[in-house]
């Protein structure tokens, strides 16, 4: 069993465009014996994009993830905390939180972004 954390640009893959993302994230994703989170912090990057007129998510985003079997990863204190030990080789303070998020929980993050390579964070290719 895999727990997986997914980046923002991963989860829009998946709702919108689920061939773009790699066969391995696919059948990890789509494995119901793994567990797959989306971060409150992903929902809140998506929600602010939306409203500067870059994005276009369903207006039942809840509904969507519980759909797709996706659990909702709340942020923590904790989480901020690891977030501000973090060192700065990534500024975007979203993809920050979901680092730290991968690290406190013991989550694999799925993404894409050669900049979280240099953190120590399990990973998955997206």
């Amino acid at each position: 069993m895999m727990k997986l954390l997914l980046d923002t640009h991963i989860l829009l893959w998946w709702l919108a465009e689920p061939g773009s993302l790699s066969k391995e994230a696919q059948t990890a994703m789509s494995d119901g014996g793994n567990i797959v989170y989306v971060s409150a912090a992903v929902v809140w990057e998506m929600v602010i994009k939306k409203s500067l007129g870059k994005l276009a998510i369903p207006g039942n985003i809840e509904q969507v993830l519980q759909l797709n079997n996706f659990n909702l990863l709340p942020i923590t204190l904790a989480h901020a905390l690891v977030a501000d030990k973090l060192q700065p080789h990534h500024r975007d303070p979203f993809d920050r939180m979901l680092i730290a998020q991968a690290i406190h929980e013991g989550l694999t993050l799925v993404n894409r972004d050669a900049q979280i390579q240099q953190y120590p964070v399990s990973q998955m290719i997206g």
